[in-house]
């Protein structure tokens, strides 16, 4: 197994920039650390946790907490999660996942483990995870927007979900869509906040009006309703109250395999007869469905990233905060067609 001179030896520097590079306790040039973590990646060498804390007064452990139900992780949850557990490895940190059910929330609490910091992922409004952290003076950050009444300033990482919607919302316009029905995330979430104001904002921009059928929120995670979310609003909507809809914005590719399901058992298609987008998925799915669904590349393991990046950081320097935004694009695939080419091909 590799030893610290080993490599200091490769890496050309002493044993305690070596270890400077993983404890953080003092600032190394970011040429020096690079070299030092890709020496130490060729040697796998792992350094020793408990003699680090015991000099450092650190864990070396960083928390991720991630509200579940009764389901496997989506992909956009395990590569998020990939990123951070690689990221906090090239800083010599741990990962405590803590899958926390959405009904005990409130207890256990990360705050009450050996961490030197967290990650949230799925913010809600006064979300007991963050004031918990805040109270016991734990550094955090936030995959997602803050809506806390206590706390300020605070670190997050994020998609810029306002802007998402509007360039979901002005691509199904511009190919004629007016009747669109959205189906969103959990009401209390603040990303499905964000994506609400900004959905109604872009109707009101392109003055359309906005009817109570179009906007809908994914059931609780826990509960029985939820796997089935856009198969029962799509349905109704279309065939028990008649609405027109021309376009269905789907909160991810669970929700749209269900809508697609809804639509095949109605006797419909996509897009012949409803154009099809899901914000958050599975590429690699979403391309193999027939039709292959257009969506947003999120880039969740970017997001994991830049949250631990983040938190590093908040751990260096305690009181700084920022809030960093991750990109995002439209995959434009087959799942969505303009009104005037649906029309064409019935």
């Amino acid at each position: 197994m590799a030893k610290i001179d080993d490599v200091a030896r490769l890496a050309g520097v002493s044993k305690g920039t070596v270890s400077n590079v993983f404890s953080q306790k003092r600032p190394t040039s970011k040429k020096v650390t690079e070299r030092v973590l890709r020496v130490s990646r060729e040697l796998n060498y792992v350094p020793n946790h408990i003699a680090r804390s015991l000099v450092t007064k650190k864990t070396m452990a960083i928390g991720l907490t991630i509200p579940h139900g009764n389901f496997f992780f989506s992909v956009f949850h395990t590569q998020f999660i990939n990123g951070v557990i690689l990221e906090a490895s090239s800083y010599g940190y741990r990962v405590l996942l803590d899958m926390i059910p959405a009904e005990e929330v409130k207890t256990p609490s990360l705050a009450s483990y050996p961490i030197d910091g967290a990650i949230v992922l799925g913010p809600t409004e006064e979300d007991e995870r963050i004031d918990s952290l805040y109270q016991h003076q734990i550094p955090f950050v936030t995959v997602g927007k803050i809506i806390n009444q206590a706390i300020g300033d605070a670190s997050t990482v994020n998609n810029d979900n306002s802007q998402i919607i509007r360039d979901i919302c002005d691509y199904l316009i511009s190919r004629g869509h007016r009747n669109m029905m959205f189906l969103n995330a959990a009401q209390r979430m603040t990303v499905s906040i964000e994506r609400e104001e900004a959905f109604i904002q872009t109707l009101r921009d392109h003055r359309i009006d906005l009817q109570e059928h179009m906007i809908h929120y994914k059931p609780p995670i826990h509960s029985t309703e939820y796997m089935n979310y856009g198969y029962d609003e799509t349905v109704h909507v279309i065939r028990d109250l008649g609405q027109p809809v021309t376009a269905i914005i789907a909160d991810d590719d669970r929700t749209a395999f269900s809508v697609m399901n809804a639509i095949k058992d109605m006797g419909l298609s996509v897009p012949e007869d409803i154009s099809l987008f899901v914000i958050c998925g599975d590429l690699s799915i979403m391309q193999q469905a027939s039709p292959a669904m257009t969506g947003m590349d999120l880039q969740p393991s970017e997001l994991g990233v830049q949250s631990v990046k983040l938190l590093m950081r908040k751990l260096n320097d305690p009181g700084y905060s920022d809030n960093w935004i991750v990109n995002s694009k439209i995959i434009e695939r087959s799942s969505c067609a303009s009104v005037e080419a649906a029309s064409s091909q019935r």
